[in-house]
């Protein structure tokens, strides 16, 4: 695999000295995900395979062309998981492009996001230099977390070649409940339990119904059923479910209208906005569609103390997501400036000026 590596390091160079855009592609999984793709196209799709993985340890260490349903596929085998539960978006979609994306499931709100089990990753920045960051354990960070600054960064910051991912088991049972509630009893309630010691692994409102995931040990599973009520969903139900609502299959997210991703404090109130909602993570996600214009959707997130990112639609020119404050954009600058000088990676995925 070094001549693939080679090979995207001379396109790399020849392109910082030129400065000519690349736009860095994997399985185009997520094309419709940020910013307009502009630049040459930088296939990492070949660079593909597992590097290393040992059960015993729940550490997994894959090339990043490698798709992501057979990681998956292999973890299950050993009652293993990506506990964050990312979507595909597509049977191309590969472990590059779910770090790159920094998108996260249902599961998120209750076992960690996207970067929290990111423990390293194998990289080329804009002088072709290979990197290395992180490593194969938790503890392994001194000073500036690069490993993680990579979920996210939808590939302005590099190539990411290698990721070593944390992975854990699979419940040993799920059973998923369905109660009849309106938006804002739906918010009281998953917010309420989140204080309580349940075994909630997501949780889903829209359409006056609330829908809840248990996972874990039987014992724990049943006795949670029974002090939530509600209706038990055939288990072969509730699998498609949560697959729709993880890869936006399900009727809601099909409406043809922009679809924003607001993301709040859980106990924020039902948004006064047109169009239809779907509620996630306890409370703390809220998915849009509306043809509500940018600026009022992002007033009613910064009011719920949030963001909005377009997270699906056409027409982007008001910016995909939030600006920045300037103490951050700052930041993202510096960034930018060090992992990328000639500025040739992923042009506009992120802002406009990246």
């Amino acid at each position: 695999m070094q001549d693939v590596i080679d090979q995207l390091t001379d396109t790399i160079r020849a392109a910082a000295a030129g400065k000519t855009p690349l736009c860095i592609r994997g399985g185009g999984s997520k094309d419709f995900y940020g910013g307009p793709l502009h630049g040459a196209a930088l296939d990492v799709g070949g660079y593909r395979g597992i590097v290393d993985y040992e059960p015993t340890e729940l550490v997994l260490t894959a090339r990043a062309g490698t798709p992501l349903a057979e990681i998956e596929a292999m973890l299950r085998e050993k009652g293993q998981m990506l506990a964050f539960e990312p979507p595909h978006f597509g049977s191309a979609s590969t472990l590059g492009g779910c770090v790159a994306a920094g998108l996260s499931g249902p599961r998120r709100a209750y076992t960690g996001a996207a970067r929290d089990f990111v423990l390293g990753v194998r990289m080329l920045d804009g002088n072709g230099s290979d990197l290395r960051f992180g490593g194969q354990v938790m503890k392994n960070v001194a000073g500036f977390d690069v490993s993680r600054l990579m979920a996210g960064s939808l590939g302005t910051l590099g190539v990411i070649l290698e990721v070593s991912l944390k992975v854990l088991p699979l419940p040993a049972v799920e059973t998923t409940l369905r109660l009849a509630q309106t938006a804002a009893e739906a918010i009281a309630l998953v917010n309420a339990w989140a204080g309580r010691p349940l075994p909630v692994s997501a949780t889903a409102w829209t359409g006056g119904n609330l829908v809840v995931r248990l996972s874990g040990a039987s014992a724990a599973v049943d006795a949670a059923a029974k002090k939530l009520g509600g209706e038990r969903m055939d288990p072969e139900q509730a699998l498609r479910y949560w697959h729709g609502i993880r890869e936006h299959a399900d009727p809601f997210f099909n409406t043809g209208q922009p679809l924003w991703r607001l993301s709040l404090k859980s106990t924020t109130p039902p948004l006064n906005l047109p169009g239809a909602q779907l509620i996630e993570w306890g409370g703390a996600l809220r998915w849009l569609t509306t043809d509500a214009d940018a600026l009022t959707v992002r007033a009613a997130a910064a009011s719920g103390g949030g963001h909005a990112t377009l997270f699906r639609a056409g027409d982007k020119s008001a910016g995909v997501f939030q600006p920045l404050a300037p103490a951050l954009l700052t930041i993202h600058r510096k960034l930018k400036q060090t992992f990328d000088p000639a500025g040739i990676f992923n042009p506009g995925r992120l802002y406009d000026w990246m």
